[in-house]
């Protein structure tokens, strides 16, 4: 088993302040990048008030390189950088967390410091490869000696004592037979890709797929304290198969859409727009990582919906509008449009359609730092919990932490977390006007709350969605019959890496979402995967 090396307990040490889980155990890759180049070094907001900025951009500092895997990075904004490694190392790995999203909430000031100490809390959302997601809270002390900030380590930062350890144990099981929504056998034999997905599923509410556990237990005797998460049920003996609501003609289509990608990771989803019914789940490679619904992305400007959505709500801007689209704009950093395009003059429709970034960037005025994500969780359902019937994520999408973060946010980068799954429920919702929670398994848990779009606002992103088909970016998928609305994206993932490309649409009732890693462009990669789905798969 896995377990944190035995330490002796810290206490609390002050320092400088930085101005401006038969059952196995598992090892697994360190964390990977949440937000990619955007999470670390941001500033706060200018003219924020309360505890020392200076404090807090440390402490979200320190989330963004642990949550990057910058594991040495993160010890070094601490007061001990050689045990705060060993012990995030341990943590990542031993517990096979991947891709973590910290957030850091509130900070204060700790009374009776004089203003040296500050305490900044975060929220934990820890995946555990092939389980779910755990999810804690705990919080960051930060002390100031000699003008400089630092995270003063302590076991509590990771919810332990010098007594106490972590242990992860999981029982795997083998995956459940399934049948598509008419029927039909699934397996990984006929559908490669559902490999992944079948060795997870759910059986509705009783529960299923793998099972394990995020123990505390005594460093010493082994005696467990209390489980920090607990995954999955046992499966009920005897029962046939579970029935989904995948349809295996879509998922055929979906399967041989991605060979477009000519072997690039990618991963696709269709969905039923009236319900949130899945039909199809894809994955390249198909024996690898369920990226389409478990994966953390930048949306790029898929997102562009979204935040359109959020514009059109509160009247800030119209179709006709003119908003103009400059080739570059600077906030903090220079953003540009792909292949450095200018649209002068254009209005708010030709920068949707053409994916103009420095137009919506220049609107950012006109949302509160915080609109985009209450649009996303109260419009979309991004960022609530969802219970697809498979482990997944379900979207991030953070206040940003300064004007740089906000303007990135504008076009589905900085934080802005998101996985096919995700995309594919936006476009729906977007051209219905209603959130319905994606499902995999019918009769599955429903604990989010959403409200309506309004039929104007509706209306509207259909029109636009419709323009980038006909005129836009989506132009490939144009020869395709039917009424087809569209959205192509963007995204950036770091110096050394090419973008991920990626596509949203929607037609006959279905909504589809692709992305390519490295695929360049979305037209030029998501593009032609999306064309061949919807060329070869059933139209209702």
């Amino acid at each position: 088993m896995n377990t944190f090396p035995d330490l002796p307990r810290t206490g609390p040490r002050r320092r400088p302040r930085t101005a401006v889980k038969a059952l196995v155990a598992v090892t697994a890759v360190a964390a990977v990048a949440v937000g990619g180049a955007w999470g670390a070094g941001l500033g706060p907001f200018e003219g924020e008030s309360g505890p020392d900025p200076e404090a807090v951009a440390e402490a979200r500092a320190f989330l963004a390189d642990w949550a990057a895997g910058r594991l040495p990075d993160a010890a070094a904004r601490t007061t001990r950088p050689d045990r705060a490694q060993e012990v995030l190392s341990s943590f990542t790995a031993g517990l096979d967390i991947e891709k973590p999203v910290l957030t850091a909430g509130k900070p204060t000031e700790d009374e009776g410091s004089g203003g040296r100490a500050v305490t900044v809390p975060y929220t934990a959302r820890m995946p555990v490869t092939g389980l779910g997601t755990w999810t804690y809270t705990a919080e960051l002390p930060l002390r100031e000696r000699g003008g400089e900030w630092k995270v003063d380590w302590r076991l509590s930062l990771v919810r332990l004592s010098g007594t106490e350890k972590f242990r992860l144990e999981r029982e795997e099981a083998e995956p459940v037979r399934a049948d598509d929504r008419a029927g039909r056998t699934l397996s990984a034999a006929t559908h490669p890709s559902l490999g992944p997905v079948l060795a997870r599923l759910a059986r509705s509410t009783d529960g299923g797929g793998p099972r394990g556990a995020v123990l505390l237990v005594d460093r010493v005797t082994g005696e467990v304290r209390r489980t920090e998460a607990a995954f999955g049920s046992k499966t009920p003996e005897n029962e046939g198969p579970v029935r989904t609501t995948l349809d295996a003609r879509w998922q055929t289509a979906a399967e041989q859409a991605l060979e477009k990608t000519g072997g690039k990771n990618a991963a696709l989803v269709a969905l039923r727009v009236e319900d949130g019914q899945i039909l199809a789940v894809a994955n390249s490679p198909a024996d690898g990582f369920n990226r389409a619904v478990s994966g953390t992305y930048a949306p790029g400007s898929t997102w562009k919906i979204v935040t359109s959505s959020a514009l059109l709500l509160k009247d800030a801007v119209a179709p006709d509008d003119v908003v103009d689209c400059p080739r570059y704009l600077t906030v903090g950093k220079r953003f540009q449009n792909v292949e450095t395009s200018a649209h002068p003059g254009a209005t708010f429709r030709k920068a949707f359609t053409e994916s103009c970034n420095t137009a919506f960037i220049g609107l950012r005025s006109r949302l509160g730092d915080d609109e985009l994500g209450e649009v996303a969780a109260r419009y979309f359902g991004v960022g609530q919990t969802w219970h697809v019937g498979v482990p997944s994520y379900d979207g991030s999408v953070p206040e940003p932490r300064d004007a740089t973060e906000k303007a990135a946010s504008m076009i589905g980068q900085g934080r802005v977390q998101a996985n096919p799954l995700i995309m594919a429920s936006v476009t729906a919702t977007a051209v219905s006007g209603r959130f319905h929670q994606p499902v995999l398994v019918p009769g599955t848990e429903d604990t989010t709350e959403t409200e309506p779009l309004p039929p104007r606002v509706v209306a509207q992103l259909r029109t636009l969605l419709r323009a980038t088909v006909t005129e836009g970016t989506a132009r490939a998928l144009a020869p395709l019959a039917g009424e087809v609305g569209g959205k192509t994206g963007t995204a950036e993932v770091s110096d050394d890496q090419e973008n991920n490309g990626w596509m949203v649409a929607h037609r006959d009732g279905v909504a589809v979402a692709c992305v390519v890693e490295e695929g360049v462009t979305g037209g030029g990669s998501a593009g032609p995967v999306l064309h061949a789905l919807l060329s070869a798969a059933p139209r209702s």
